[in-house]
């Protein structure tokens, strides 16, 4: 394997985590305040159509991302009622969540546009196009340095650098502010802060809150970077990959980070069996490589890969003593 394709591989490898890296980090704010989310799924689902079909209308990809946002809020505030106020299974919550998405995006795509619940393709102003760095065309030809700056380094979308720039102010947010830490403390021990004079149903609400805004991007930028418009059931599975991503992280952030990173490149070795043959001269069937993340998966889930302990708090509402 030639340093080009390892670049190309490794470019293939970001893009395809993106979608993953801002769900699982949807998915830690929300667990770590105590409510468990398996509906990433549908919000992802929600936003990418929202966000292509606004996007389509109205020929501006930033309506679009702001309409993807809005729709995974709105599911994320459904979540939040049906968890918090209500005291409802949040498993059952994120299931529903997950069937409203997967039938609510296919018919109203058949209703607007008349295509079999895609979206029109997405051209121009309505996808977000990619960005090349300062000096990346300058250094484009320089041996080594030239390809990792101007294959990998640059060139992607925005929402690929938000994503990136996403897991260090996570980290910031949850571990040196008085906001994270009364989150943390929410999904540890609700009962001491609510002691301390702290709402619990505040801090969950906007857990959630967070938890929609950045799944939102997340769908958003399948449907408007990744690729160019909307088809039926396009998040593949990725919210259930980013929830054992977040498992296997133990729900810390650059720990994500590296976690969406591996799964991505199973996908990039997907589309790219001549990689693996190359390296180890095995005939390698792509349907196989296809499969890597949903094996690895059922690995985590099973505990293989050390044991993950979820907050204590979590996926139990919380009655207020009187």
């Amino acid at each position: 394997m030639d340093y080009l394709t390892l670049i190309q591989l490794l470019d293939s490898t970001v893009r395809l985590a993106t979608p993953l890296l801002l769900a699982c980090l949807a998915g830690l704010f929300s667990e770590r305040a105590g409510i468990f989310d398996i509906g990433l799924e549908g919000k992802m689902l929600a936003a990418a159509f929202f966000s292509a079909a606004v996007a389509a209308l109205s020929g501006n990809v930033w309506v679009g991302l702001l309409a993807g946002i809005g729709a995974s809020m709105v599911l994320s505030a459904v979540h939040g009622l049906a968890s918090i106020t209500f005291r409802g299974n949040q498993l059952i919550s994120g299931v529903a969540i997950n069937f409203l998405a997967a039938g609510m995006t296919v018919l109203i795509a058949q209703d607007w546009f008349r295509q079999g619940g895609r979206t029109p393709s997405l051209s121009g102003g309505a996808r977000f196009d990619s960005i090349t760095l300062p000096g990346a065309d300058a250094i484009a030809d320089t041996p080594f340095i030239g390809p990792l700056y101007a294959e990998l380094i640059s060139g992607h979308s925005i929402l690929v650098y938000m994503a990136l720039a996403a897991v260090p102010l996570t980290w910031w947010l949850l571990f040196r502010t008085r906001f994270g830490l009364r989150l943390r403390a929410v999904g540890e021990n609700p009962a001491a802060v609510d002691t301390a004079g702290v709402s619990v149903v505040a801090l969950r609400y906007a857990a959630v809150a967070i938890c929609g805004l950045l799944c939102g991007i997340a769908g958003a930028y399948l449907s408007t970077a990744l690729q160019a418009g909307f088809v039926k059931d396009m998040s593949a599975g990725r919210g259930f990959i980013a929830l054992a991503a977040l498992i296997f992280s133990k729900w810390r952030p650059w720990h994500a980070l590296y976690a969406c990173l591996l799964f991505g490149l199973f996908g990039a070795l997907e589309t790219r069996p001549d990689v693996i043959e190359a390296v180890t001269t095995l005939k390698v069937n792509s349907a196989l490589l296809g499969a890597l993340p949903y094996v690895m998966t059922v690995i985590i889930l099973a505990g293989f890969i050390g044991k993950a302990i979820p907050p204590r708090a979590g996926g139990e509402p919380y009655v207020k003593e009187r």
